[in-house]
């Protein structure tokens, strides 16, 4: 969540962001359209078939394109496409209220989040339609791809940076005025699609950055609302970004000090906070040149395996306990045998799941609106920040892009605390390195009735763990969290540690 270059700050960078960050947007202190109320035609779907951008799973559905303006508030506004997907209920007697899936990044698609994790919701789809809107900017609702050479980006100066950024606003704005790509606007989105299918009341499932759409759209429309689910939870007084760096590292000594407590990790690889170190020394000035299989595709490639690549590595491999199995041991192949191809496969399999799923153009309107002019950069600590293997670059990264990137409208009550009746359940990872477990529980004070579950040792999303898509089949039956046996997420275990290429120790 919240993608931004991976490289250590310059000292440019540094002056940078020492700067106060322009204060709020244009339209910031407006309550966007409060009084909005959704009216839309009835919206015709035709059979179709989501596939997963991988083209390794699909889903039959039914599909169409509901008109909006790109400005609501402006009748003139271009109109631009939401694309639709309803993969209906399987009971011919279904219920009358859908479920609303909101997928994370931000930037990324609901139906493409989708076709990757179905299966989690198949027992809410007995009853239910799974109901599934491209939020505006991701995928096929007008979606703000920028043609970016991620890797080309690892090693940029901060003009580099600038130009690239510049370079994709020219592109998307072909196609789209970006201020209007914001979360207050697109649960208007939200409320104007439930209204063309016809739903008087929707429930709402959301991950990541989709815990922050779904917050939102509780607090627009509460009576439109029947329950909601949050799953990596991201409060709304947050402003992500100066913590991300704190909260990763946080993480990645999670992992190793779970290696370090499971006897056969241990035994195998020895204290494993010294290879991190041994590591990030080796990278600092240099590169390791490799050439391997590249696991999606078997195709040969060359990898100039730098400390940019341990920084993804680091980050993107502690979201899931299955990505996370693997560190020990590809560390410990490095620092021990200078052999880097796991590290580098990782790599390459994680930053190209990112890189596929996420509209960059989106994610800059959303973090420049939404979250950079609330940073306090006074009170930012760089000296903790330069600890961590993410450094403060990634802050830095954030503040100077955002300084090109034109900023939108968001609600003046956007970032001010929720009180709301509607039934929630909340969901943390004890290990998450973007949404903590602090995340979790600051959120849950905003519903009155509202139950917080932390699955111990798990990453960032816990909606494929065991037992999970029963518990919120269950919740969204009943419309009450309260009443949940939840003892099921006390036996969930993260996945073992793999001590060899063939996997864990039987």
């Amino acid at each position: 969540m919240y993608a931004a270059r991976r490289r250590p700050p310059s000292s440019e960078t540094r002056k940078l962001s020492m700067k106060i960050v322009a204060a709020l947007a244009w339209l910031a202190g407006l309550s966007l359209w409060a009084s909005y109320t959704a009216r839309a035609e009835p919206l015709a779907l035709k059979p179709c078939r989501i596939e997963h951008p991988s083209h390794l799973s699909a889903v039959d559905a039914e599909c169409g394109r509901l008109a909006v303006r790109e400005n609501p508030a402006d009748p003139n506004s271009r109109p631009i496409q939401l694309n639709v997907a309803r993969v209906r209920a399987v009971s011919q007697r279904k219920k009358p209220d859908p479920l609303f899936v909101l997928a994370g990044g931000p930037g990324m698609s609901a139906t493409t989040f989708y076709t990757s994790v179905a299966p989690a919701f198949a027992r809410i789809r007995r009853d239910r339609d799974i109901v599934l809107v491209d939020q505006r900017g991701t995928g096929k609702s007008n979606g703000l791809q920028c043609d970016l050479d991620e890797d080309a980006l690892l090693h940029a100066s901060d003009d580099k940076l600038i130009f690239a950024t510049r370079h994709c606003l020219a592109e998307v704005s072909k196609h789209a005025d970006v201020r209007f790509y914001t979360t207050s606007v697109a649960v208007q989105d939200l409320d104007l699609v439930r209204a063309a299918l016809g739903y008087q009341q929707i429930n709402l499932y959301g991950v990541s950055y989709g815990t922050r759409v779904a917050q939102h759209y509780v607090r627009r429309y509460p009576d439109r609302s029947r329950a909601v689910i949050l799953d990596g939870v991201v409060p709304p007084e947050v402003a992500l970004g100066p913590t991300i760096a704190l909260d990763a590292e946080t993480a990645l000594v999670g992992v190793l000090d779970r290696c370090k407590r499971d006897a056969v990790c241990a035994a195998k690889f020895g204290d494993l906070t010294q290879s991190y170190a041994v590591l990030r020394k080796k990278l600092l000035n240099s590169t390791v040149i490799l050439s391997l299989p590249d696991p999606t595709t078997g195709e040969s490639v060359k990898v100039d395996f730098s400390s940019e690549h341990l920084v993804t590595v680091l980050r993107l491999g502690s979201y899931t306990s299955e990505q996370a199995s693997l560190l020990p041991l590809s560390l410990d192949m490095a620092s021990r045998e200078g052999n880097f191809a796991l590290l580098a496969s990782q790599y390459l399999i994680v930053s190209k799941a990112y890189d596929e799923a996420v509209a960059f153009g989106m994610h800059n309107s959303v973090v420049c609106a939404e979250d950079v002019p609330y940073y306090d950069t006074a009170h930012i600590d760089r000296a903790a920040l330069d600890r961590t293997f993410l450094g403060s670059g990634q802050v830095d990264s954030l503040i100077a892009l955002c300084k090109v990137w034109p900023h939108g409208p968001i609600d003046s009550d956007f970032h001010a605390p929720l009180s709301s009746n509607v039934p929630a359940l909340l969901m943390s990872g004890g290990n998450d390195p973007v949404t903590p477990v602090r995340f979790g529980k600051q959120a849950a004070t905003g519903f009155k009735r509202g139950v917080h579950l932390v699955l111990a040792g798990l990453g960032h999303g816990q909606l494929t763990a065991p037992c999970v898509d029963r518990l919120m089949s269950q919740f969204v039956e009943r419309a009450d969290a309260r009443s949940l046996d939840v003892s099921c997420t006390r036996a969930v275990k993260p996945m073992p540690f793999f001590t060899t290429l063939a996997g864990p120790t039987p």
